[in-house]
């Protein structure tokens, strides 16, 4: 009973409680030991007279229909965390499922004990704490935590074993460093992991030896994570694959870290837990267009709310891709003819980049296996099939809001429906002959086909089968000359603050955010990646791998990561005034509805751009770079 009291005593809203209150409560305590998954409270229960604290472990609250152990909660009760108290102080049934994610410990205090306490300034606090935290996920204001990274939050060095390391050796190094799991490097560069729950379940429960190599019971290949993705996002994709670690490497493929999801919860927004989850559980065509036409109210409430640009954009992102997903499901229970596993669909552009705006369309390709027989009707071949099947999800998702690329630039065309070893023919032509075969005007731009290609990524389907970024990853050794005119070309679209064609077409009072600025920095960004074996990964990413390849210096990194952040919060900004304004969203703006600020910081934005620019150029033609 002391322990209890002493536990109570150190989290809201028991902080002012008086010795005799806490004793008392203590007292009144029912102590349950609860196993993962276990339902604590369920929905319709009524005359609710108890609340509950989580003494140890963890609980998710959950909608009261959504069944699934991976899935999304709209909250998450810690240790010290109170839920239960709103039924009991209304009389109102519970209106959500309460469960466990672990093992846990959970005090169930009397209704008849609590009442007083919520009526003293402390409790009275804690109410109002928890329903602006309601609010907040209902889409209220909130703070600006969401722009944090998960390489910001790393606590320190991922404990680091050999394959052969023993499970008691493993364990040991867990504990004297008091890690949550070791990391394993793997001969073909991916990464294992070993946690917690894997030794109480694959090692205790499963009877297994402690001499056994951690290779035997570690899983892999582990999903990771690269340290410029937004907490925010990250959390979501952690719960959607019932993920608790995630190991953080650099876009060169160094272990930094590993992040937990316990360590992202304070730094994420919940706002769009509840549009994915209504994707989700879309049953049809019409359910997801439903669901999916909240996309624009989503983003205008998490930009008002104060959650930052570039969070704001990588949240629509992760958003387009589960209505991707749920688009491409719905398609195929209904024509199931090729195992998923053989076939992936890959999104392009600034939605791969996880740097979507209201305006963004949705960009798409396809590849498949190169074993994968034809349809067994024998009318189709399988291209043609996993051709219409990209139509049909296209048209979907056209019905939701999100429209194809208005350039061709989608999975029903058959320049971006390959099978994997197409795509690398593909790629490995592109860096021989990067402008196209002269002689054929119907054939692909290296250059453009690349730039397409090398942003993609696998939202749905088997990863593997994108095969382009791995022909790229080694493009500054084996092709050098395409490095060369990437670069070429990324210093071409200079940043300007007019060009002549607008002055001709008397747009001189205008400025297009994306073209002008933004543009030249993703391309440039692009280049770097590549520069460095970088494919696949965000302009801010891209950036900060290509920092010191010789021509780009750590304070051009700099520059351009700042720059870019403003320049896609003015967008945002723009872009989300249009929204309200029941207007198409797009990147012109006029110059005089820019405030003076406005107008003075997104002038020095592209001049620096354009220094930077020339500053590289330089430095290329000094080393023997032709330009």
């Amino acid at each position: 009973m002391d322990d209890a009291a002493e536990f109570l005593s150190r989290y809201p809203p028991f902080l002012t409680a008086t010795p005799g209150e806490l004793t008392e409560l203590a007292g009144s305590a029912q102590r349950v030991e609860y196993p993962t998954g276990a339902k604590i409270l369920d929905v319709d229960m009524r005359d609710v007279d108890s609340v509950w604290v989580v003494r140890s472990g963890r609980v998710v609250v959950l909608q009261p229909d959504e069944s699934s152990p991976t899935a999304i909660p709209i909250d998450v009760i810690e240790t010290g965390g109170v839920f239960g108290f709103s039924a009991m102080l209304s009389g109102a049934t519970i209106g959500f499922v309460a469960r466990t994610s672990e093992p846990s410990v959970i005090f169930q205090l009397p209704g008849a004990l609590m009442r007083p306490l919520f009526a003293k300034p402390a409790g009275l606090a804690f109410l109002a704490d928890a329903v602006a935290s309601a609010t907040a996920q209902l889409g209220g204001p909130t703070d600006k935590t969401t722009k944090r990274t998960v390489g910001e939050l790393i606590a320190g060095p991922a404990v680091v074993v050999d394959t052969d390391t023993s499970v008691r050796d493993a364990v040991r190094e867990m504990t004297e460093r008091g890690a949550s799991c070791v990391v394993v490097p793997l001969r073909d560069g991916s990464l294992g992991i070993f946690t917690d729950s894997d030794l109480r379940i694959r090692v205790v429960a499963a009877g297994i030896g402690v001499d056994t190599p951690i290779s035997a019971v570690m899983s892999a290949p582990a999903e990771t994570v690269t340290p410029d993705r937004l907490a925010a996002t990250v959390l979501v994709d952690m719960l959607e694959r019932g993920l608790r670690h995630m190991p953080v490497v650099s876009a060169r493929g160094e272990v930094l870290g590993v992040i937990e999801d316990a360590e992202l919860h304070a730094a994420s927004t919940r706002r769009s837990f509840v549009l994915r989850r209504s994707v989700a559980l879309a049953e049809n065509s019409g359910d997801l267009i439903e669901a999916a036409r909240r996309i624009p109210r989503l983003a205008v409430d998490l930009f008002r709310g104060g959650t930052e640009a570039l969070a704001v954009s990588a949240i629509l992102s992760v958003v387009i891709d589960s209505v991707v997903r749920r688009a491409l499901e719905l398609e195929w229970s209904a024509h199931p003819e090729v195992p998923r596993s053989e076939v992936a669909w890959l999104t392009l552009g600034s939605v791969a980049r996880r740097e979507a705006m209201p305006s963004s369309d949705v960009d798409s390709a396809l590849t498949w296996s190169d074993r994968l027989p034809d349809p067994a009707d024998g009318d189709r071949t399988r291209d043609t099939a996993l051709m219409d099947l990209a139509a049909r999800v296209h048209r979907t998702l056209d019905s939701c809001g999100l429209p194809a690329d208005s350039n061709g630039a989608v999975a029903s065309s058959p320049r971006f429906a390959r099978s994997a070893e197409q795509w690398r023919s593909a790629a490995r032509h592109w860096l021989s002959t990067p402008f196209g075969d002269r002689s054929n005007p119907a054939s692909d731009s290296g250059l453009i086909m690349s730039s397409l290609l090398v942003d993609g990524r696998v939202v749905w389907g088997n990863r593997e089968l994108h095969t382009v970024p791995q022909v790229y990853r080694s493009m500054a050794l084996d092709h050098p000359d395409a490095l060369r005119l990437q670069l070429r070309a990324a210093l071409a679209a200079r940043a300007r603050l007019r060009s002549m064609r607008d002055v001709l077409a008397r747009r001189g009072g205008t400025f297009d955010l994306k073209s002008h600025a933004i543009t030249p920095i993703v391309n440039l960004a692009r280049w770097g990646g590549l520069s460095v074996g970088v494919a696949s990964a965000s302009t801010p990413a891209r950036l900060a791998a290509a920092s010191g390849n010789g021509l780009v210096t750590d304070r051009d990194v700099e520059i351009l990561t700042e720059v870019f952040d403003l320049l896609q919060r003015l967008r945002l900004g723009h872009q989300i005034k249009q929204v309200e304004a029941g207007v198409p969203p797009g990147d012109v703006v006029v110059m005089a509805e820019l405030s003076a600020l406005e107008r003075s910081l997104l002038g020095d934005g592209v001049r620096e751009i354009a220094a930077v620019q020339r500053r590289v150029g330089f430095l290329a033609s000094n080393v023997g770079v032709r330009l």
